[in-house]
């Protein structure tokens, strides 16, 4: 049976990836940095709760290690756990850009090394590293966030690469504003001046996003690699 990892899944795109991966029979480990969300997403999806820092590599191991005992080797992995701060590139402190790529790209890089050798030798499995459309075009006020998401579909790209001959596939998603609690962080007029830039107008929702991870987490997409998927209400055309 398909076990995944989803990484920041107390709220949001990961509570909502989460629930579609557990609604469709795979054993999934809930990840969150906070303790409490952690359980009460796994306790509403069925899965098995573990609260750590993506950006810890300790954490990270203890993760990986407590899927093992529980579920075998995952064969999946959703990157998704994020963190958002909105300022102006001058106010930007050195502390606020460090933590920025901490969760996003050092993330991404310490939970994708921790599961790949096990899906390498299994000849098979599936990474999903969540980027953003900010990563493609940029984001006024989010030069860090942008930063730290063109920064993942880099790597998603590379290691698809390196990878692909192995068996396992490495892709992106790369989600336009969704309503969720990290986009309404950001300030109103962020908000209304993002959306009026859309073609559809408004923001999509969390479950828009977990049909396109469903999607690449499937044998459906098994000759999607290094590809970066953009369900963003039209943000970016490709």
């Amino acid at each position: 049976m398909n076990s995944v990892i989803v990484t920041g899944a107390g709220s949001g795109i990961g509570l909502a990836v989460a629930q579609k991966l557990a609604d469709l029979g795979y054993n999934v480990v809930v990840n969150d940095f906070d303790e409490g969300s952690a359980i009460a997403a796994a306790q509403k999806i069925g899965g098995l709760a573990v609260q750590g820092d993506v950006s810890d590599e300790a954490d990270v191991a203890r993760m990986v290690a407590a899927c093992t005992a529980k579920y075998g080797a995952p064969t999946h992995l959703v990157n998704n756990a994020g963190h958002v701060h909105q300022a102006k590139f001058t106010d930007l402190a050195t502390a606020d850009f460090d933590r920025m790529i901490a969760v996003h790209l050092r993330g991404t890089f310490l939970c994708t090394r921790a599961v790949l050798p096990q899906m390498i030798a299994a000849g098979a499995g599936c990474v999903v590293n969540m980027a953003s459309q900010l990563g493609q075009i940029g984001g006024v006020e989010l030069v860090h966030y942008s930063a730290a998401k063109a920064g993942i579909i880099g790597m998603t790209k590379a290691l698809a690469r390196e990878v692909s001959s192995t068996g396992v596939r490495i892709n992106a998603v790369a989600p336009g504003p969704i309503n969720t609690p990290l986009v309404h962080a950001l300030s109103e007029e962020w908000r209304a001046a993002k959306a009026s830039e859309l073609p559809l107008g408004h923001f999509g929702e969390p479950q828009d996003v977990a049909e396109t991870v469903a999607f690449l987490c499937s044998d459906a997409a098994r000759i999607y690699v290094g590809q970066t998927l953009c369900p963003n209400s039209g943000d970016v055309m490709l």
